[in-house]
């Protein structure tokens, strides 16, 4: 069987000039790196911005399991398939991060025969967006951090220094240090430490920005610390957000690449679910929807993270809203959270299936709270028995959801016809689009909403540092933003072995964050880490260039 990156390799790539006419970008609109990949000039939107609209579709997902569900290759695979029955269909991706892709999962690409190419750029530095972020973001923590050494005028009480240092790979040595040593010239000895650059604000502001002032303007909001007097430093504060928007001029603009069939695709900004809101840039969607008739994107991780982080910030930020949604699971993930080990998921068990499923239909119900029709993609396996597909169907349908077999993986446009039909049945539906909670709710109310209602708790328990800063800021006027909350991907919980459809169980808020530029406040419920660290044999290991240049181990 081929691998991913051999099958990525194979393709025969369209110049991408050729990929953007064909959607009417024309070349001048495009930034060029190399023959097949672009950006695209922001430019272009104003030229766009008074057309009408085509249908957006969001790919979501069952919680996550070692089994796998596929839900980028699914979201590539559809847009294919629409394009191939006649529909014209962009889709739109996040970036991959390093610390993923040399830790244990891979490239981040789609998979198979439904993958967005040139594959080992794109999982490789791509055109350096993420670099340019994290540049940013360091940026903005120097000039911190040279206030203070320079006098401190501002009277930043270094105790109360909010704001951290980023790099994107994984490296848990630098979860918590201590800076400044080596005497006065050094600056101010404090605890630090550091983040993924995925989960940096300086990221959610780029995917939450509508255009390169806004984007500035946001970075002014981004608070760093808190003066001996409590009142909040910003980027503002220490003039650093000329600087860093500077650094992202180019960044901003969206990526333009195409599928292993040549279907154009956005691959743009990078934000985890589990620690961020996890969804591409509002920038690359919203030019996706004016360009095409069908515009797919993905939200990250179970439908829990990345769809309500999707519905509840996102489309308040774009003033946008899908049209349908698509469930992705496969039978050997749904008897995973059934109860079966990973080792024994291809044998048939109904029973394992059946208390699987509830998982999906908790999500399902999770999304029609919303007002949206949902379309279940369920990837088949060669395992898959048909006692257990019908299962799957007859469930789905109870609950009116529509469900088609998904092949993509292995045919490509072919294996997702299926899909593409009820994908456009259901936009064409009447939808009510609605949010989960109204922002002028104080944040405890957002937070228990999102816990009760998505999640099934029971309730919530605030540790004593999560109430204090949640009463700071409702009394600083931040009380008014939508809430991102930061737990575990694994489980509708914030215990990750709570697999299935959880019940009974209370969430932990132990600390909150306030994320002004971006515009929302985090939460971070159970064991919940935004520096990841490599497991024992990392994939860094088996990732290797042969003298011919040509990339190997990368998926």
């Amino acid at each position: 069987m081929k691998t991913d990156i051999q099958i990525a390799q194979e393709t025969k790539m369209e110049p991408i000039i050729n990929v953007a006419e064909s959607i009417g970008i024309n070349e001048d609109d495009l930034d060029l790196y190399g023959k097949y990949k672009a950006k695209v000039s922001l430019d272009l939107w104003e030229r766009l911005k008074d057309r009408s609209s085509g249908k957006l579709v969001l790919v979501t997902a069952i919680n996550p399991t070692p089994a796998g569900e596929g839900k980028t290759t699914t979201t590539v695979g559809l847009g294919q398939a629409l394009n191939r029955i006649g529909k014209k269909a962009i889709i739109a991706l996040r970036e991959p991060s390093l610390g993923p892709s040399f830790g244990v999962k891979g490239g981040a690409a789609g998979g198979g025969y439904s993958q967005v190419v040139p594959m080992e750029d794109i999982n490789l530095h791509f055109t350096g967006d993420i670099h340019a972020v994290t540049t940013a973001h360091n940026l903005l923590a120097a000039m911190l951090d040279n206030h203070i050494h320079q006098g401190n005028t501002l009277q930043i009480d270094p105790g109360q220094i909010v704001f951290r240092r980023a790099m994107d790979l994984n490296e848990r040595a630098l979860r918590n240090i201590v800076v400044g040593l080596g005497g006065k010239v050094n600056g101010v000895p404090r605890e630090s430490g550091f983040d993924i650059t995925v989960a940096s604000e300086i990221m959610a502001c780029l995917c939450l920005a509508t255009d390169l002032m806004d984007l500035k303007e946001r970075f002014k909001r981004i608070v760093v610390a808190y003066t001996y007097d409590g009142k909040p430093v910003t980027a503002d504060d220490l003039k650093a957000a000329g600087s860093m928007a500077l650094l992202m001029k180019d960044a901003i603009k969206p990526n333009l690449v195409q599928t292993l069939e040549n279907t154009p695709a956005f691959v743009h900004g990078g934000p985890f679910a589990n620690i961020a809101h996890g969804a591409n840039s509002i920038m690359a969607t919203r030019m996706g929807m004016k360009l095409a008739d069908y515009m797919i994107t993905e939200a990250g991780f179970g439908a829990d993270l990345g769809a309500e982080k999707f519905f509840d910030i996102v489309c308040r930020y774009g003033n946008m809203a899908p049209d349908a949604v698509v469930l992705v699971a496969t039978i050997r993930a749904l008897k995973n959270h059934g109860g079966v080990s990973k080792d024994k998921l291809g044998e048939p068990d109904l029973a394992a299936l059946e208390r699987g499923i509830e998982n999906l239909e908790k999500q399902l119900e999770n999304i029609q709270k919303y007002g949206l029709p949902v379309v279940v993609a369920l990837n088949e396996f060669p395992t898959d028995t048909e006692e257990e597909i019908k299962l799957v169907f007859a469930k789905c349908e109870a609950l009116g959801a529509s469900v088609a077999l998904s092949r993509v993986w292995a045919e490509g446009s072919a294996g997702g016809e299926e899909l593409a039909h009820k994908v456009i049945e259901a936009a064409e539906s009447k939808s009510t689009f609605n949010f989960l909670y109204d922002l002028n709710q104080p944040l405890k109310n957002k937070i228990e909403t999102i816990c009760r209602e998505i999640y099934g708790a029971d309730g919530v328990k605030y540790l004593p540092a999560a109430n204090k800063m949640l009463d700071k800021y409702e009394q600083q006027g931040y009380g008014n933003l939508p809430v991102c909350i930061a737990k575990t991907q694994y489980s509708l919980s914030d215990n990750a072995d709570l697999k299935g459809r959880p019940r009974g169980f209370e969430v932990i808020i132990r600390e909150v964050k306030l994320s002004a530029g971006a515009g929302f406040v985090v939460a971070l419920a159970g064991e919940i880490m935004t520096m990841p660290g490599l497991g024992k044999t990392p994939a860094a290991e088996k990732i290797d260039i042969k003298a011919d240049g040509e990339i190997v181990g990368l998926f």
